[in-house]
């Protein structure tokens, strides 16, 4: 669950930050997917620790 909801929270912020820096949509998309990418990695990793802590 923390690893979709950051997911889409860090994808939702790289269309955003592409946006501001007047990216066409192609840029949009691509910043977007990369942060998608990272961001449900490092939700990925803080279940794991999560689930081995608690």
């Amino acid at each position: 669950m923390i690893a979709i909801l950051l997911g889409l929270a860090s994808a939702l912020w790289g269309g955003f930050l592409a946006r501001r820096r007047k990216g066409s949509r192609l840029d949009i998309a691509q910043y977007a997917a990369a942060f998608g990418i990272a961001g449900f990695l490092v939700g990925l990793i803080l279940t794991v620790v999560a689930s081995r802590v608690l």
